[in-house]
């Protein structure tokens, strides 16, 4: 694969570090299958909310049509959950070009830098029970394992990892093409053959290698797998019924999916790159995952349900991130705030992966919205589409 699922752990940002892919075996398809007539009316939780979308047009409905119209995307779902918990789902476009199948309702799709968020809240779990310090270093966990050019982990923090402050160099921007295995061990080691970006804790700048460490800092003061860790204390804690950790060797995508796609270039037919080896991300990227899933994460999580207050505060303690998410945006300890255009904030992550790219964020006061689409967006215009049909959501 060339530079476009290079981007495969961009997370929702602007400018971000690549990462190359090879392509699996996968027909070639073209987006002339896919017509307007596909678009999906959304899926009501009420009747009355049925009744009102007869009489009115639908703004989420509406701006998913335009990604798939004006941005050539396959297929866009979304779900949406507003204050008082009530859950509506949208789709737009074919979920499998070479059957022209309808996009299942609240499909799991691959969902990238999500994950970190994942990773995160076991983190200050941990360090609610005091098992790990967020200003300790990387060396009183991982003694000798961090050290390159500029790079030594006595200098580097727990908290400089999950916020991305290290100075570490991201390893995404450094893989080959081959699609195969990796081992946690073998990305932090393609990181560490290049430069620190800068001293720890003097700029940020946003490192998928950040989150290796931090999942192998996990699997090294439990005693337990990284993607046990987070089953047994995030997803069954908050009830999440169709996210997972894939595990070694599993390419395939378990439940109800659209299908995900790349294209090499404008003029080249989009690719079917849905089954792949996600091992490559990680700690930092490799989770699957619903948008209603996704919804009940973020709300339990700034509800207090996953963390007790001291840690959620720190998780929302910010430094700017505009660079990468966007005007207004700041990172926190795993954890994006966005300013919405109608007033306060919306809390969340996002992700790219190979054939997937998502966003979302959930409010204060119960609002949740997740977006996906099945193609990485690399122009500008198809990320701020994207981000429209979030805020539209989330400001309705």
């Amino acid at each position: 694969m060339r530079e476009q699922t290079r981007q495969g752990l961009r997370s929702p940002g602007r400018r971000q570090g690549t990462r190359r892919r090879a392509l699996p075996a996968a027909a070639t398809v073209t987006i002339g299958v896919m017509t307007l007539g596909t678009l999906a009316p959304p899926a009501a939780s009420d009747s009355a909310a049925s009744a009102a979308a007869a009489t009115r047009p639908d703004t989420i409905q509406q701006s998913l049509n335009t990604l798939v119209r004006d941005d050539g995307i396959p297929a866009a779902l979304a779900s949406v959950q507003d204050r008082n918990g009530r859950i509506r789902t949208y789709t737009a476009g074919v979920g499998d070009l070479t059957t022209g199948s309808k996009v299942p309702r609240d499909g799991q799709v691959r969902i990238g830098s999500n994950t970190k968020t994942f990773v995160a809240v076991v983190v200050l779990q941990l360090v609610a029970e005091r098992r790990v310090d967020l200003d300790a270093s990387v060396d009183t966990y991982l003694p000798g394992l961090v050290r390159g050019k500029g790079i030594d982990g006595r200098r580097i923090t727990v908290r400089h990892l999950l916020q991305h402050t290290s100075g570490l160099p991201n390893y995404s921007n450094h893989l080959g093409d081959d699609v195969r295995y990796y081992t946690p061990r073998e990305l932090l080691a393609t990181a560490l053959q290049h430069p620190a970006d800068f001293a720890p804790g003097t700029s940020w700048k946003y490192s998928n290698t950040n989150y290796v460490l931090a999942g192998l800092i996990v699997q090294k003061v439990t005693g337990r797998p990284l993607a046990e860790e987070i089953d047994r204390r995030v997803v069954r804690r908050a009830g999440l019924r169709h996210t997972y950790f894939p595990a070694p060797g599993d390419a395939s995508i378990r439940e109800p999916h659209p299908h995900g796609y790349y294209r090499e270039s404008a003029d080249v037919p989009l690719r079917d790159i849905t089954e792949t080896d996600p091992s490559w991300g990680w700690a930092a990227g490799q989770m699957i995952s619903t948008g209603s899933d996704l919804n009940r994460f973020f709300s339990a999580l700034l509800a207090g349900r996953l963390l007790p207050s001291a840690q959620l505060a720190q998780m929302r303690s910010t430094v700017p991130a505009e660079a990468t998410f966007g005007p207004g945006a700041r990172y926190g300890l795993g954890l994006v705030s966005r300013p919405l255009p109608c007033g306060g904030l919306s809390w969340g992550h996002g992700g790219s992966f190979p054939g997937y790219e998502t966003r979302g964020g959930a409010t204060d006061d119960g609002r949740a919205t997740n977006v996906a689409v099945t193609m990485q967006l690399t122009d500008e215009a198809g990320r701020r589409n994207l981000e429209h049909a979030v805020d539209t959501a989330l400001c309705r």
